[in-house]
């Protein structure tokens, strides 16, 4: 029988002592970014990569498979970074792990869980609830002194069915409804703060979609990596008024997803990821952006 998950993450003690268990199945989702010359100020420059030698030479939890969120657990004919796949796609790449729907999975990255997050909420968008995230992840797994294992894994097939739930994302026309006053939705930051400020970014055009809280992921993680513990979560969010919906969005809906997931902890269900996130927002002339560029 699969184990039981009671939280959308898991302690890293608590995956130490399921380890080997029947219908578990750990992934490494683990993206490498890799800057050019620039320091990163072209958004260009900055290429994207699995770590698949990463995964085998440095290390990775026992029995885990690595997911392949760039090719495989991402939309190919998408203009837009790390845009959600299709159902059939997500479906194929699952089964391809190993994954079917009696599993439980367990999803871990080796920086600060935006990776393993994205991947934790396109299980439950695609009607998998049996998944969990491990609290502080790789580096928090060592340093626990807990047991790894070098070279690759082949995974066996599996056969996964997905169903889409509606209600998990919402496009940048819903978005300008918020905007509009015509829908009524909480919108939620979480790029880090000077990016919201328009200080920096990597983007066109910085700052923040009018109306916007800003939740940066960052903050909800404490420093060795995992979640900072609920009190504190909940002073986080604090400030997030309680709409009928709360929206997160970042630069591409990858570290919005940790937010997401912050929220599923406090039992907050009510939270939709805008996928195409600021990548979208500010190709748009039209598109609103606070501060506005001088």
């Amino acid at each position: 029988m699969a184990p039981v998950l009671t939280s959308p993450v898991v302690s890293t003690q608590w995956l130490a002592d399921h380890l080997g268990a029947d219908d578990l199945t750990i992934v490494d989702a683990t993206v490498l970014a890799e800057v050019g010359g620039d320091g990163g100020a072209d958004p260009a420059s900055v290429s994207y990569a699995t770590g698949r030698d990463r995964f085998e030479r440095d290390g990775h939890v026992p029995g885990a498979v690595l997911a392949d969120l760039l090719a495989d657990f991402s939309d190919p004919g998408s203009d837009l970074p790390f845009a959600r796949p299709g159902v059939d796609r997500f479906q194929a790449a699952t089964s391809a792990l190993g994954i079917s729907n009696g599993s439980t999975v367990v999803v871990y990255d080796t920086l600060d869980g935006r990776w393993a997050s994205r991947l934790w909420w396109l299980f439950r968008a695609y009607g998998h609830d049996a998944v969990a995230v491990l609290d502080g992840g790789w580096s928090h797994w060592l340093a626990q002194g807990k047991p790894y294992d070098l070279g690759d894994v082949r995974p066996t097939p599996a056969r996964f069915v997905a169903t889409e739930r509606p209600g998990h994302w919402v496009d940048k026309a819903f978005v300008e409804s918020v905007v509009a006053g015509d829908e009524r939705a909480t919108l939620v930051c979480a790029s880090p703060r000077d990016e919201f400020d328009g200080v920096s970014g990597p983007l066109a055009r910085a700052g923040h979609i009018p109306g916007s809280v800003s939740v940066p992921s960052g903050s909800l993680l404490a420093d060795d990596g995992t979640l900072v513990r609920d009190s504190v979560l909940r002073e986080r969010v604090a400030l997030v008024p309680d709409e009928p919906r709360t929206v997160v969005y970042c630069t591409s809906g990858v570290s919005a997803s940790v937010d997401a997931l912050a929220f599923a902890v406090l039992g907050r269900h009510d939270v939709s990821v805008y996928d195409g996130s600021l990548a979208e927002w500010v190709t748009d002339p039209a598109a609103p952006l606070v501060p506005v560029a001088a």
